[in-house]
């Protein structure tokens, strides 16, 4: 494929999401206010940002299960709003964790209910959490599967891996992810920035034919199997 295919090519894919974002407070280890993010991917031409925030539950010391929920969109809906005013798509993701391991699975295709259904597994284990929220309309990819301290989750209890994990101070062994990929023909494959700080932004991106509205919307797009990775800028072909 020479310049010019390629640049044709990235036309049929105009819209330039993000799938992996964290913002602080809700995400204590981001330095980033959902203001400062939305801003930020605006003006790297972004189209839309899924927030993906960290669900663990010794970072939920909330009374009760109402509490627990408010604190954790809090984020996401000031994103929402700031992005409505900007022209950006913010969609509602999230980042799970169980006391059993270090293992996080990024989980798309959820709405507000769904999350404060996945907060009363926190304190569970995965694939209890799995049989009880898998369904047709979400996803559940392990994130960055080859990172140190990460064990592989059974394919069978996963839809898929994220193998371009672009998080500059981390190494996530995107080859490595990428030939386990393939070994699972039937999996997924996400790319996304795991953003945390300023600077970091744009470093991974999907591309799509449509512009998701929704985090549902999003994963038939994921399901379609039919979009680009955009590393800092160079295409890649999943």
């Amino acid at each position: 494929m020479n310049i010019e295919q390629l640049k044709e090519l990235t036309k049929v894919y105009p819209y330039k999401v993000e799938l992996h974002a964290h913002t602080s407070p809700v995400s204590p280890c981001s330095e980033v206010s959902p203001k400062q993010l939305v801003e930020c991917y605006k003006n790297k031409g972004y189209d839309a940002v899924v927030i993906t925030n960290h669900l663990i539950a010794e970072l939920l010391t909330r009374e009760d299960l109402e509490q627990h929920l408010s604190y954790y969109l809090k984020d996401y809906q000031e994103a929402k709003s700031e992005g409505e005013k900007l022209g950006l798509n913010v969609l509602l993701g999230l980042e799970i964790r169980f006391p059993e391991n270090e293992n996080d699975y990024l989980v798309y295709g959820i709405d507000e209910r769904d999350v404060a259904k996945a907060i009363t597994y926190l304190k569970s284990d995965y694939k209890t959490f799995y049989k009880n929220l898998k369904n047709d309309k979400n996803l559940i990819i392990q994130a960055h599967p080859f990172r140190d301290g990460i064990k592989l989750q059974d394919a069978h209890y996963v839809d898929g891996v994220e193998t371009f994990n672009c998080h500059p101070h981390h190494n996530s062994r995107i080859a490595l992810a990428t030939r386990y990929a393939k070994e699972h023909p039937y999996f997924i494959e996400t790319a996304g920035t795991d953003f945390h700080h300023l600077g970091h932004e744009g470093a991974g991106a999907m591309l799509f034919k449509a512009l998701p509205k929704d985090s549902f919307e999003l994963v038939e797009l994921l399901k379609s199997r039919d979009y680009l990775f955009n590393v800092s800028g160079s295409i890649v072909l999943p």
